[in-house]
């Protein structure tokens, strides 16, 4: 099984480490299940905190800099965040 990202390869299980992970998952969901795993990490976990750590920030500054209407979509949110001219990434603040 190989993991890719933008069509780069991350990783890839070997047989044994599926056949280690079959031993605790029922092989004919073997597969669905690594999907689900992976889903609930990137998007359940790290997008959702980051997300809302980005809202708990910006909502206060788009206030203050006088947006008086922001979506209630996620990604339009995040779209209207990052349109801001004080807008950095964490690359760019430098922390």
């Amino acid at each position: 099984m190989k993991i890719s990202v933008d069509d780069i390869e991350l990783f890839t299980l070997t047989d044994t480490q599926k056949k280690v992970i079959k031993n605790d998952v029922q092989e004919q969901v073997f597969e669905d299940d690594m999907r689900r795993r992976i889903k609930w990490v990137l998007l359940d976990e790290k997008y959702q905190r980051c997300f809302e750590k980005l809202k708990k920030e910006w909502e206060p500054r788009l206030k203050a800099s006088g947006v008086t209407s922001v979506p209630l979509d996620d990604q339009a949110f995040a779209e209207l965040v990052f349109s801001q001219p004080d807008y950095q990434n964490r690359s760019q603040r430098g922390d």
